[in-house]
């Protein structure tokens, strides 16, 4: 049993990498460090905020999120799910003339095309998000106890390309930050 409780507590546990954190003070400072470090040629560094910040995907040169493909794509397979199982069950399945109507009578199908349509894209939405958001987390890692509610921080990773602690730790004293340490994310 215990091993059971550990394995998936392994599995919900966050995978943390050690790096360098810079904790700064001002939103526009942190933008700028994050502009800064994509432009040294880091790549997997992270930024943490309290609140989205304008411009921070540009200036981190992240792509555009895949989330609307899952949402697109599983909600086309809703809409096919739908006409399918109303066709087989009303046509083929279980044929019963009800006054009159034909077999496949489109615009009785809609409402359950419609509903089927938007739940397979809403429930495809979500755990794409979680999927890709690498969630659930389970005790996460705390770099800085304010960066919840005033504070900003930049991390670097050790796994990072071209990573060197101390270059690494000079780019982040350049652009200003109010505090440098070493951290696990």
């Amino acid at each position: 049993m215990n091993e059971l409780i550990n394995e998936i507590n392994g599995l919900l546990r966050s995978r943390t990498d050690k790096g360098v954190a810079a904790i700064f003070d001002d939103e526009h400072a942190l933008l700028r460090a994050a502009q800064k470090a994509y432009d040294s040629g880091y790549r997997k560094f992270e930024t943490l905020s309290p609140f989205p910040i304008h411009g921070m995907d540009d200036a981190m040169g992240l792509k555009r999120s895949p989330v609307p493909w899952f949402t697109f794509i599983f909600g086309a397979i809703g809409l096919a799910f739908g006409l399918f199982v109303q066709w087989w069950m009303s046509a083929v399945s279980w044929p019963i003339n009800v006054g009159g109507k034909p077999m496949f009578s489109l615009p009785a199908f809609i409402p359950v095309i419609f509903e089927l349509t938007v739940l397979f894209a809403a429930l495809s939405s979500v755990a794409g998000m979680l999927w890709l958001c690498n969630l659930p987390k389970v005790d996460p890692p705390i770099i800085h106890p304010d960066i919840t509610s005033h504070k900003f921080c930049l991390f670097i990773p050790v796994n990072d390309h071209g990573y060197d602690e101390a270059k690494a730790k000079e780019l982040m004293k350049g652009l200003g930050a109010s505090e440098i340490l070493m951290a696990e994310l």
